[in-house]
């Protein structure tokens, strides 16, 4: 299954909504929403005064992969991951 799915399986969770593309009964692929929301379960802490735009620091989603967030997201909060450059959108909104 991890052949097949690739990269995709840094974006899974429970209730994500995907399309797979099957040939014979078999799983070829799979297509992902473009943005998903991922928590946070490990980064750095950001300490106040921590402006310097574009600054960002690495964190550990709760599907093990690690992208960049801005210094001002912290550890147990859900972010935007755009799963086609698996990189940091935005906070979701709550």
């Amino acid at each position: 299954t991890g052949e097949v799915l690739g990269d995709a399986i840094n974006y899974l969770k429970d209730n994500l909504e995907v399309s797979l593309d099957m040939f014979e009964g078999k799983i070829m692929g799979i297509d992902l929403p473009d943005r998903v929301e991922l928590k946070i379960v490990e980064t750095q802490p950001g300490y106040k005064g921590d402006t310097v735009s574009g600054a960002t620091k690495p964190a550990t989603l709760e599907t093990g992969l690690t992208i960049n967030v801005p210094m001002f997201v912290n550890e147990g909060e859900v972010v935007v991951v755009d799963t086609r450059s698996a990189s940091y959108l935005e906070r979701a909104k709550k």
